[in-house]
Protein backbone atom coordinates (compact mmCIF):
# COMPACT_ATOMS: atom_id res chain seq x y z
CA UNK A 1 0.00 0.00 0.00
CA UNK A 2 1.48 3.42 -0.49
CA UNK A 3 -1.49 6.29 0.26
CA UNK A 4 -1.15 7.89 2.60
CA UNK A 5 -2.21 7.42 6.31
CA UNK A 6 -2.39 8.75 9.97
CA UNK A 7 -1.88 6.41 12.24
CA UNK A 8 -4.42 7.21 15.39
CA UNK A 9 -3.37 5.39 18.85
CA UNK A 10 -5.64 4.92 21.95
CA UNK A 11 -3.01 4.02 24.47
CA UNK A 12 -3.99 2.40 27.75
CA UNK A 13 -1.97 1.07 30.48
CA UNK A 14 -2.26 -2.66 29.32
CA UNK A 15 -2.90 -2.38 25.13
CA UNK A 16 -2.89 0.09 22.72
CA UNK A 17 -5.51 0.56 20.12
CA UNK A 18 -3.97 1.68 16.41
CA UNK A 19 -6.11 2.70 13.71
CA UNK A 20 -4.72 3.89 10.25
CA UNK A 21 -7.04 6.54 8.62
CA UNK A 22 -6.33 7.66 4.55
CA UNK A 23 -6.70 11.37 3.91
CA UNK A 24 -11.07 11.36 3.99
CA UNK A 25 -10.77 9.79 7.51
CA UNK A 26 -12.18 6.42 6.13
CA UNK A 27 -10.56 3.21 8.46
CA UNK A 28 -7.94 1.11 6.59
CA UNK A 29 -6.48 -0.97 9.26
CA UNK A 30 -6.72 -1.39 12.58
CA UNK A 31 -4.65 -3.45 15.37
CA UNK A 32 -4.14 -4.03 19.24
CA UNK A 33 -0.72 -4.48 20.90
CA UNK A 34 0.21 -5.25 24.46
CA UNK A 35 1.82 -1.85 26.13
CA UNK A 36 5.21 -3.23 26.28
CA UNK A 37 8.36 -2.49 23.78
CA UNK A 38 7.33 -5.74 22.21
CA UNK A 39 4.38 -4.80 21.17
CA UNK A 40 5.60 -1.11 20.01
CA UNK A 41 7.76 -2.80 17.51
CA UNK A 42 5.17 -5.07 16.08
CA UNK A 43 3.11 -1.74 16.01
CA UNK A 44 6.00 -0.08 14.09
CA UNK A 45 6.61 -3.01 11.83
CA UNK A 46 2.46 -3.00 11.35
CA UNK A 47 2.56 0.59 10.34
CA UNK A 48 5.63 -0.22 7.49
CA UNK A 49 2.72 -1.26 5.23
CA UNK A 50 1.82 2.58 4.30
CA UNK A 51 4.73 3.81 2.67
CA UNK A 52 3.78 7.56 3.60
CA UNK A 53 2.60 7.22 7.20
CA UNK A 54 2.60 9.30 10.25
CA UNK A 55 1.58 8.30 14.14
CA UNK A 56 -1.14 10.35 15.85
CA UNK A 57 -0.66 9.86 19.28
CA UNK A 58 -3.39 11.48 22.01
CA UNK A 59 -0.99 13.49 24.41
CA UNK A 60 -1.36 12.03 27.65
CA UNK A 61 2.24 13.22 29.06
CA UNK A 62 3.64 9.64 30.93
CA UNK A 63 0.57 6.94 30.02
CA UNK A 64 2.16 7.55 26.03
CA UNK A 65 6.05 8.35 27.02
CA UNK A 66 6.92 5.55 25.90
CA UNK A 67 4.70 4.75 23.28
CA UNK A 68 6.13 7.75 21.60
CA UNK A 69 9.69 7.04 22.03
CA UNK A 70 10.25 3.58 20.56
CA UNK A 71 8.83 4.85 16.91
CA UNK A 72 10.69 7.82 17.21
CA UNK A 73 13.75 5.82 17.82
CA UNK A 74 12.63 3.61 14.71
CA UNK A 75 12.86 6.33 12.81
CA UNK A 76 9.07 7.17 12.59
CA UNK A 77 7.29 10.44 12.43
CA UNK A 78 4.85 10.81 15.37
CA UNK A 79 2.71 13.93 16.27
CA UNK A 80 0.96 14.72 19.91
CA UNK A 81 -3.13 15.64 19.21
CA UNK A 82 -4.28 17.68 22.23
CA UNK A 83 -7.35 15.37 24.41
CA UNK A 84 -9.34 18.61 23.98
CA UNK A 85 -9.83 17.88 20.23
CA UNK A 86 -11.06 14.60 20.42
CA UNK A 87 -14.95 15.01 21.67
CA UNK A 88 -15.51 17.07 18.71
CA UNK A 89 -14.20 14.25 16.68
CA UNK A 90 -16.46 11.77 18.33
CA UNK A 91 -19.34 13.76 18.01
CA UNK A 92 -18.76 14.23 14.30
CA UNK A 93 -18.08 10.93 13.55
CA UNK A 94 -20.95 8.49 11.81
CA UNK A 95 -20.32 5.49 14.13
CA UNK A 96 -22.10 6.22 17.40
CA UNK A 97 -20.54 4.89 20.99
CA UNK A 98 -17.10 4.47 22.59
CA UNK A 99 -14.21 1.84 21.92
CA UNK A 100 -10.72 1.71 21.43
CA UNK A 101 -11.17 1.51 17.82
CA UNK A 102 -13.56 4.66 17.53
CA UNK A 103 -10.93 6.67 19.96
CA UNK A 104 -7.78 5.46 17.77
CA UNK A 105 -10.32 6.67 14.53
CA UNK A 106 -10.92 9.98 16.19
CA UNK A 107 -7.64 10.80 16.78
CA UNK A 108 -6.12 10.05 13.10
CA UNK A 109 -9.14 12.36 12.03
CA UNK A 110 -7.92 14.45 14.47
CA UNK A 111 -4.86 14.83 12.40
CA UNK A 112 -5.50 15.14 9.50
CA UNK A 113 -8.10 18.09 10.38
CA UNK A 114 -5.07 20.10 12.01
CA UNK A 115 -1.78 19.81 9.83
CA UNK A 116 0.32 22.31 12.06
CA UNK A 117 0.48 19.71 15.30
CA UNK A 118 3.70 19.77 17.44
CA UNK A 119 5.85 17.07 16.77
CA UNK A 120 7.02 14.74 19.28
CA UNK A 121 10.74 14.40 20.19
CA UNK A 122 12.97 12.03 22.24
CA UNK A 123 13.15 12.90 25.81
CA UNK A 124 16.06 15.05 27.11
CA UNK A 125 17.13 17.29 29.25
CA UNK A 126 13.92 19.92 28.57
CA UNK A 127 12.13 16.53 30.50
CA UNK A 128 14.05 16.10 33.22
CA UNK A 129 13.26 20.00 33.70
CA UNK A 130 9.36 19.38 33.88
CA UNK A 131 9.95 16.61 36.10
CA UNK A 132 12.01 18.19 38.62
CA UNK A 133 9.48 21.31 38.28
CA UNK A 134 5.91 19.56 38.39
CA UNK A 135 7.19 17.26 41.57
CA UNK A 136 8.49 20.40 43.60
CA UNK A 137 5.33 21.51 42.40
CA UNK A 138 3.42 18.52 44.06
CA UNK A 139 5.89 18.92 47.10
CA UNK A 140 4.31 23.11 47.19
CA UNK A 141 0.86 21.98 47.32
CA UNK A 142 1.09 18.80 49.85
CA UNK A 143 2.89 21.86 52.15
CA UNK A 144 -0.24 24.35 51.44
CA UNK A 145 -2.29 20.72 52.97
CA UNK A 146 0.03 20.50 55.97
CA UNK A 147 -0.21 23.90 56.81
CA UNK A 148 -3.55 24.48 56.58
CA UNK A 149 -4.26 21.42 59.27
CA UNK A 150 -1.49 22.75 61.48
CA UNK A 151 -3.25 26.03 61.41
CA UNK A 152 -6.38 24.57 62.33
CA UNK A 153 -4.66 22.66 65.58
CA UNK A 154 -2.70 25.63 66.63
CA UNK A 155 -5.59 28.08 66.54
CA UNK A 156 -7.31 25.39 69.40
CA UNK A 157 -4.01 25.14 71.42
CA UNK A 158 -2.98 28.88 71.01
CA UNK A 159 -5.38 31.46 69.65
CA UNK A 160 -3.14 33.93 70.29
CA UNK A 161 -0.11 32.48 68.54
CA UNK A 162 -0.04 34.58 65.46
CA UNK A 163 1.63 33.26 62.32
CA UNK A 164 1.19 35.62 59.67
CA UNK A 165 0.35 34.37 56.23
CA UNK A 166 3.21 32.33 54.58
CA UNK A 167 5.02 32.34 57.18
CA UNK A 168 5.85 28.69 57.55
CA UNK A 169 8.23 28.91 54.27
CA UNK A 170 10.35 30.65 57.39
CA UNK A 171 12.63 29.01 58.99
CA UNK A 172 12.05 31.91 62.04
CA UNK A 173 8.29 30.94 62.42
CA UNK A 174 9.24 27.42 62.33
CA UNK A 175 11.26 27.49 65.42
CA UNK A 176 8.85 29.69 66.87
CA UNK A 177 6.15 27.45 66.42
CA UNK A 178 8.22 24.34 67.80
CA UNK A 179 9.26 26.34 71.18
CA UNK A 180 5.76 27.31 71.55
CA UNK A 181 4.74 23.25 71.42
CA UNK A 182 7.31 22.49 73.45
CA UNK A 183 5.90 22.02 76.74
CA UNK A 184 2.20 21.41 75.63
CA UNK A 185 0.54 17.97 76.29
CA UNK A 186 -1.69 16.15 74.40
CA UNK A 187 -3.06 14.12 71.35
CA UNK A 188 -3.64 17.79 69.43
CA UNK A 189 -0.31 18.62 70.50
CA UNK A 190 1.78 15.70 69.62
CA UNK A 191 -0.03 15.80 65.99
CA UNK A 192 0.91 19.44 65.26
CA UNK A 193 4.45 19.01 66.72
CA UNK A 194 4.22 15.95 63.54
CA UNK A 195 3.10 18.47 61.47
CA UNK A 196 5.79 21.00 61.91
CA UNK A 197 8.34 18.53 61.20
CA UNK A 198 7.13 17.46 57.92
CA UNK A 199 6.60 21.10 56.75
CA UNK A 200 10.07 21.78 57.55
CA UNK A 201 10.68 18.72 55.75
CA UNK A 202 8.93 20.00 52.72
CA UNK A 203 10.58 23.33 53.33
CA UNK A 204 13.74 21.57 52.41
CA UNK A 205 13.47 19.43 49.73
CA UNK A 206 11.94 22.25 47.69
CA UNK A 207 14.82 24.39 48.12
CA UNK A 208 16.67 21.44 47.04
CA UNK A 209 14.76 20.73 43.88
CA UNK A 210 15.05 24.94 43.33
CA UNK A 211 19.06 24.48 43.36
CA UNK A 212 18.82 21.60 40.88
CA UNK A 213 16.16 23.46 38.58
CA UNK A 214 18.45 26.46 38.33
CA UNK A 215 21.26 24.94 36.47
CA UNK A 216 18.90 23.43 34.09
CA UNK A 217 17.60 27.24 33.27
CA UNK A 218 21.17 28.42 32.87
CA UNK A 219 21.95 25.63 30.41
CA UNK A 220 18.44 25.34 28.27
CA UNK A 221 17.41 28.70 28.42
CA UNK A 222 18.90 31.38 29.97
CA UNK A 223 17.69 34.05 27.91
CA UNK A 224 14.36 33.98 29.44
CA UNK A 225 15.60 35.23 33.20
CA UNK A 226 16.09 38.68 31.09
CA UNK A 227 12.28 38.80 30.47
CA UNK A 228 10.83 40.71 33.19
CA UNK A 229 8.72 38.88 35.34
CA UNK A 230 10.15 35.77 34.69
CA UNK A 231 11.80 34.00 37.48
CA UNK A 232 13.65 30.50 37.50
CA UNK A 233 10.89 28.55 38.78
CA UNK A 234 8.43 30.17 35.88
CA UNK A 235 11.57 29.80 33.27
CA UNK A 236 11.82 26.33 34.00
CA UNK A 237 7.95 25.33 33.54
CA UNK A 238 7.70 27.17 30.27
CA UNK A 239 11.35 25.34 29.08
CA UNK A 240 9.69 21.93 30.36
CA UNK A 241 6.13 22.16 29.22
CA UNK A 242 7.39 23.46 25.75
CA UNK A 243 9.18 20.67 24.67
CA UNK A 244 11.43 22.80 21.89
CA UNK A 245 10.34 25.66 20.63
CA UNK A 246 11.65 24.09 17.32
CA UNK A 247 8.79 21.88 16.87
CA UNK A 248 6.38 24.58 16.58
CA UNK A 249 5.60 25.97 12.99
CA UNK A 250 5.51 29.03 14.15
CA UNK A 251 5.13 31.47 16.92
CA UNK A 252 1.14 31.59 15.96
CA UNK A 253 1.13 27.84 16.19
CA UNK A 254 2.91 28.20 19.75
CA UNK A 255 0.23 30.83 20.48
CA UNK A 256 -2.39 28.42 19.72
CA UNK A 257 -0.94 25.42 21.99
CA UNK A 258 -0.42 27.59 25.07
CA UNK A 259 -4.04 28.74 24.20
CA UNK A 260 -2.76 32.72 24.04
CA UNK A 261 -4.28 33.26 20.57
CA UNK A 262 -8.16 34.67 21.03
CA UNK A 263 -10.78 32.45 19.70
CA UNK A 264 -13.23 34.59 16.71
CA UNK A 265 -16.34 34.19 17.04
CA UNK A 266 -18.22 36.63 14.64
CA UNK A 267 -20.29 35.78 11.51
CA UNK A 268 -22.01 38.65 9.50
CA UNK A 269 -20.70 41.03 12.23
CA UNK A 270 -17.75 43.14 12.98
CA UNK A 271 -15.01 40.84 14.60
CA UNK A 272 -15.25 39.90 17.66
CA UNK A 273 -12.58 37.61 19.62
CA UNK A 274 -13.07 35.54 22.79
CA UNK A 275 -11.15 33.84 25.40
CA UNK A 276 -9.54 30.45 24.13
CA UNK A 277 -10.06 28.10 27.49
CA UNK A 278 -8.24 25.34 25.78
CA UNK A 279 -4.01 24.90 25.38
CA UNK A 280 -1.12 23.72 27.99
CA UNK A 281 -2.85 25.86 30.72
CA UNK A 282 0.25 24.92 32.90
CA UNK A 283 2.24 27.09 30.25
CA UNK A 284 -1.00 30.01 30.55
CA UNK A 285 -0.64 30.13 33.75
CA UNK A 286 3.31 30.72 33.55
CA UNK A 287 2.77 33.47 30.93
CA UNK A 288 -0.12 34.95 32.88
CA UNK A 289 2.32 35.32 35.83
CA UNK A 290 4.90 37.32 33.72
CA UNK A 291 1.81 39.68 32.80
CA UNK A 292 0.60 40.21 36.05
CA UNK A 293 4.37 40.87 37.54
CA UNK A 294 4.95 43.44 34.44
CA UNK A 295 1.65 45.44 35.10
CA UNK A 296 2.81 45.65 38.16
CA UNK A 297 6.12 47.29 37.69
CA UNK A 298 7.76 50.02 35.30
CA UNK A 299 8.14 48.00 32.22
CA UNK A 300 7.24 48.02 28.72
CA UNK A 301 4.45 45.65 29.57
CA UNK A 302 2.47 48.09 31.96
CA UNK A 303 2.99 50.58 29.08
CA UNK A 304 0.99 48.31 26.51
CA UNK A 305 -1.55 48.07 29.37
CA UNK A 306 -2.02 51.55 29.80
CA UNK A 307 -2.17 52.05 25.93
CA UNK A 308 -4.64 49.36 26.01
CA UNK A 309 -7.03 50.45 28.66
CA UNK A 310 -6.94 54.33 26.97
CA UNK A 311 -8.06 52.88 24.28
CA UNK A 312 -11.20 51.62 25.77
CA UNK A 313 -10.40 47.90 26.81
CA UNK A 314 -10.91 46.41 30.39
CA UNK A 315 -7.53 45.61 32.43
CA UNK A 316 -9.00 41.94 31.81
CA UNK A 317 -8.96 42.65 27.77
CA UNK A 318 -5.12 44.20 28.35
CA UNK A 319 -3.71 41.55 30.09
CA UNK A 320 -5.12 39.02 27.95
CA UNK A 321 -3.56 41.24 24.98
CA UNK A 322 -0.67 41.35 27.29
CA UNK A 323 -0.50 37.31 27.32
CA UNK A 324 -0.40 36.90 23.87
CA UNK A 325 2.43 39.72 22.56
CA UNK A 326 4.43 37.69 25.72
CA UNK A 327 3.73 34.31 23.97
CA UNK A 328 5.61 36.15 20.86
CA UNK A 329 8.73 37.56 23.05
CA UNK A 330 8.86 33.52 24.55
CA UNK A 331 8.95 31.60 21.56
CA UNK A 332 11.82 34.27 19.68
CA UNK A 333 13.68 33.65 23.09
CA UNK A 334 13.45 30.01 22.97
CA UNK A 335 14.08 29.52 19.38
CA UNK A 336 17.31 31.98 19.58
CA UNK A 337 18.51 30.12 23.03
CA UNK A 338 18.09 26.35 21.21
CA UNK A 339 19.67 28.20 17.83
CA UNK A 340 22.71 29.49 20.16
CA UNK A 341 22.97 25.69 21.70
CA UNK A 342 22.56 23.51 18.86
CA UNK A 343 26.52 23.59 17.56
CA UNK A 344 27.68 22.61 20.82
CA UNK A 345 25.10 19.84 20.64
CA UNK A 346 26.60 18.67 17.35
CA UNK A 347 30.39 18.99 18.59
CA UNK A 348 29.27 17.10 21.51
CA UNK A 349 27.91 14.19 18.89
CA UNK A 350 30.81 14.08 17.05
CA UNK A 351 33.32 14.13 19.98
CA UNK A 352 31.52 10.61 21.06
Amino acid sequence: MTAAVKIGVDAHKHTHTLVAADDLGRQVGTKTVKATAEGDLAAVEWARQWRERAWAVEDCRHLTRRLEGDPLRAGETVVRVPTVLMADSRRSGRERGKSDPIDALAVARAAWREPNLPAASLDGATRELRLLVDHRNDLVAERTRVVCRLRWHLHELAPELDVPAKGFRRDCTIRRVRQHLAGVDGTVAAIARELVERVAELNRRATELERQIKPLVLELGPSLLDIPGCGGLTAAKIIGETAGAARFRSKAAYARWNGTAAIPVWSGNPDRFRLNRGGNRQLNAALHRIAITQAGRPTLGRAYIERRIAAGDTRREALRLLRRRLSDVVFRTLVADEASRRPLIEKSLRAA
